[in-house]
């Protein structure tokens, strides 16, 4: 018999049992140290995301199961939501949960097998929102046909912004531009342009509010420039998403190269492959019109001159043909009718006026042999008092009156004085 053994049996230390708690902080405290940092491969089943934020899943393989836990303070940074018959790759500590004697992992990092965690990320969040109907096309808005001021969002010193304002400086002299510095690139950038683009939104609000509208936003560009999927990220986050669905301004989005797509297009009235090709498409319409306007009138001039030489060379056509000498013919004939007329008519206007003339001196005759003025002219006179009222009867005034006495040619001021009555 083993020595060391046998005497344990009767040393009482070697024999003081150990609490349950005891023993099961010993084994935490031996896991720990012991597996401090491993590397997992297993598949996710029994996932729940508890009201606290934490994340609760067990890593399965054919032969053992082992559970597993993420605190809410670790999740915020993995970039894909896990979910049941996922194969991931975790790292963390084993520890044991004392309550029920369990040994677990403590997750702190979480990638999937087989597909990149931002495509994952990518996806889950896509098919979501778009369950949710943000990308629906009724909520799609039209783009105004003369932005006179257009928002823009992204880096202060990146390329974008660059390429942006030589754009639309090379194609238009009418449009404005509202620049609204944001980070588009590292973990702060998702907010940072959420934040950017309710900045202008405010602005724009403002000025509607107080009757500015040549400072009103007509469209907003929310890009960068090409870039890594790790580069391009933020564009990719569920706040970007919302604050441009919720922009009551039409929101274009131009992030990386033309191959490269992110939520925030999905989200966006409208992508642009480029930040170039969004600030060409705000652009654009100036620029087309005014060339549209020149073409249309060179196609004018064209067609006004055709229709000049047609039109000629149908009178001429016209001018030599038989039909044509039939409508010269009753044409000479019909102004002979009109001359005939014309001179009756002047005949009958000639004696109505004769006869008008000749009725006007007979009335004006009578009328100047019943005018007081032709009886002055034979010698008779019309007398008046101070008032301008006729003197028909002597016994109407008195000796020292003033009478005004109206000849032929001339008027006399006079007194009276005597009066002789006539029977």
């Amino acid at each position: 018999m083993n020595q060391p053994l046998f005497n344990a049996l009767f040393d009482e230390t070697e024999r003081r049992p150990l609490t349950v708690s005891q023993l099961t902080n010993s084994i935490r405290i031996a896991l720990e140290s012991r597996f401090i940092a491993v590397w997992v491969e297993g598949e996710i089943s029994n996932f729940k995301d508890h009201s606290s934020g934490h994340w609760y899943f067990t890593l399965k393989d054919e032969n053992a199961q082992l559970r597993a836990k993420c605190f809410r303070s670790t999740n915020t940074r993995i970039r894909f939501r896990p979910a049941n018959g996922l194969k991931v790759r975790a790292r963390g500590k084993l520890s044991v949960y004392a309550p029920r004697g369990e040994y677990e992992l403590v997750v702190d990092a979480l990638d999937p097998v087989g597909a990149g965690a931002l495509r994952i990320a990518f996806e889950q969040l896509r098919d979501r929102l778009q369950k949710e109907g943000l990308f629906a096309k009724e909520l799609k808005r039209p783009l105004p046909v003369f932005p006179r001021r257009v928002g823009v969002v992204t880096s202060p010193t990146g390329a974008a912004i660059r390429d942006i304002l030589n754009v639309i400086s090379r194609r238009t002299r009418t449009v404005h531009v509202l620049f609204s510095p944001a980070k588009v690139q590292g973990e702060s950038a998702g907010p940072d342009i959420a934040r950017a683009i309710r900045w202008i939104n405010l602005y724009h609000e403002r000025a509607l509010q107080e009757g500015r509208h040549d400072d009103l936003v007509d469209v907003l560009i929310v890009g960068r420039g090409g870039g890594s999927t790790e580069d391009l990220w933020a564009f990719n986050q569920e706040e970007v998403a919302r604050a441009i669905r919720k922009s009551a301004i039409p929101v274009i989005s131009a992030v990386g190269h033309e191959t490269d797509f992110t939520i925030a297009d999905f989200a966006a009235d409208l992508r642009a492959a480029t930040p170039s090709a969004a600030a060409e498409i705000v652009a654009a319409r100036e620029d087309q019109i005014c060339s549209a306007l020149d073409h249309l009138g060179r196609q004018l001039v064209r067609l006004t001159r055709f229709q000049i030489v047609n039109l000629r060379a149908r009178v001429q056509e016209q001018a030599l043909s038989h039909a044509f000498d039939e409508v010269k013919s009753r044409l000479a004939k019909a102004r002979a009718r009109l001359d005939a007329a014309t001179n009756a008519c002047n005949v009958e206007i000639d004696a109505k006026l004769q006869d008008g003339r000749e009725r006007l001196a007979l009335a004006a005759a009578s009328l100047d042999a019943l005018s007081p003025l032709g009886v002055l002219q034979r010698g008779y006179a019309i007398a008046q008092d101070a008032d301008g009222k006729l003197v028909r009867d002597a016994a109407t005034v008195k000796p020292g009156d003033s009478l005004t006495v109206r000849l032929e040619k001339g008027k006399l001021g006079t007194r009276i004085e005597r009066i002789e009555a006539t029977d």
